[in-house]
């Protein structure tokens, strides 16, 4: 019973795991790592202090290392396709944005976009605009600063 603290490392390990099962973002993970390193310390010999030591610094190794993995898998629209791939570009108008009328025309790259004003102002031919915003087809535009 002398590596009872070994043991607990080892119930640790696999209490973090299992219940990273039921959260996301590969957080509690990164505790078990860390746990069942301090596990295999422990039964190497090491004392107390030098387990918990050894927990913390493979615990926080893991999370430098998971976090770029983690967020690769949580946010997988990074690459947007169709007309979100546009957001926050700047474009130009080509026919006058008209809120009252419903009407206007920005280009973005080389594709014409219908478009709105966000601010419900209307913006002049010729003049820079970001994209801020999708509405079904139409995009929602600021004047460029």
């Amino acid at each position: 019973m002398e590596n009872w603290l070994s043991w607990a490392w080892f119930v640790l390990a696999l209490l973090f795991t299992i219940a990273e099962i039921f959260t996301s973002g590969f957080f509690l993970v990164c505790f078990g790592a860390g746990a069942a390193v301090a596990a295999v310390a422990g039964f190497l010999g090491f004392s107390p202090l030098a387990q918990f030591a050894v927990f913390i610094g493979a615990s926080g190794l893991a999370l430098f290392l998971v976090r770029p993995f983690a967020n690769r898998v949580s946010n997988p629209n990074t690459h947007m396709v169709g007309i979100d791939r546009v957001l926050g570009r700047e474009g130009i108008v080509l026919e006058t944005i008209d809120p009252a009328r419903g009407s206007g025309v920005v280009r973005v790259g080389h594709e014409p976009w219908s478009a709105d004003a966000a601010d419900g102002m209307p913006i002049a031919a010729g003049v820079m605009v970001q994209v801020v915003g999708v509405e079904g087809t139409h995009l929602k535009v600021r004047v460029a600063v």
